[in-house]
């Protein structure tokens, strides 16, 4: 018998980052603390059983990008193709019904997963490529001429300060919508790592930002949002600010530093190659219009 419940509870958002992190391992699984501050309406976190067997977890919320929600339905290898996967999508998508949206997405990290959301009118718009930098000896770079830079730790008010211009950088991104991250969640979850995400400056002016996250994996840490604004670019100033990340990592003890970078993102993609970043995963951004077949 399947059954599904939210997770509310400590130990219940403990299962559920459990599951994340058994089917992705390179990635960061989160916090409790971080789910209860993500918590809104839109948010739903569910576990799902199987004869009284945890055997997934499922998430919905509002995407960043466009006027829709995101659904996240993963299960166990023991408990596929026994209608775990469905009983969730179904339930997820039923919750972003209920806000009034036409379309949902969802994010595949394993290949065999296509079928399955192939089965339900899902369809490919996009794909996010994993790049790994392996920290040896890492210099740091010297600057343009004119330009400050300083870290969040040192001046915490500049990761507001960044905002605008993040927005300016959230806007360029290669996606298929417009995106949109809300100042909460930028100060939330940008710069976990403060000492090592910095901004530049130049005339007082913050006309650079480049942050670094924790994450789960011991040694690892996540690069956040670089962007330069767009008056100040092709001078070198990101790859600056790329270099003093991977510099400070390097030197604190971090053994690797991963990001996740959009298929149309040439730009980014290539700048990470120069500092050394390999592939290492793909993600499938899937699209389906509501309400499901």
């Amino acid at each position: 018998m399947i059954s599904l419940r939210e997770a509310r509870t400590d130990a219940e958002l403990e299962a559920w980052i459990g599951v994340r992190r058994a089917l992705l391992p390179n990635e960061s699984g989160g916090t409790v603390e971080l789910l209860r501050a993500q918590a809104r309406p839109e948010r739903l976190l569910l576990l799902a059983e199987l004869d009284g067997r945890l055997a997934g977890t499922g998430l919905a919320d509002r995407s960043d990008v466009g006027d829709r929600f995101a659904v996240k339905p993963r299960v166990l290898p023991w408990a596929r193709r026994r209608g775990v996967g469905a009983a969730l999508l179904h339930t997820l998508t039923g919750h972003a019904e209920r806000f009034g949206v036409e379309a949902v997405v969802t994010d595949l990290e394993e290949p065999e997963a296509r079928g399955f959301g192939e089965r339900f009118g899902f369809r490919e718009i996009d794909r996010q490529v994993e790049q790994v930098k392996t920290l040896g000896r890492e210099e740091p770079p010297p600057l343009p001429p004119g330009v400050e830079v300083v870290t969040i730790d040192e001046r915490p008010e500049l990761l507001r300060a960044a905002y605008p211009l993040a927005c300016e950088g959230y806007a360029d991104l290669a996606l298929d919508g417009p995106a949109s991250i809300s100042l909460e969640s930028w100060l939330r979850e940008e710069a976990t790592l403060p000492a090592g995400s910095f901004v530049a400056l130049e005339g007082g002016e913050v006309v650079g930002y480049s942050g670094l996250m924790r994450h789960d994996n011991e040694g690892v840490a996540e690069d956040g949002l670089t962007v330069v604004r767009r008056d100040r670019r092709r001078r070198g100033l990101a790859l600056a600010l790329k270099r003093m990340e991977l510099a400070w990592a390097a030197a604190g003890g971090y053994r690797e530093v991963v990001t996740w970078t959009q298929q149309g993102n040439h730009a980014m993609r290539h700048l990470n190659e120069l500092l050394g970043y390999e592939y290492r995963d793909v993600s499938v951004t899937m699209l389906a219009p509501l309400p499901l077949p």
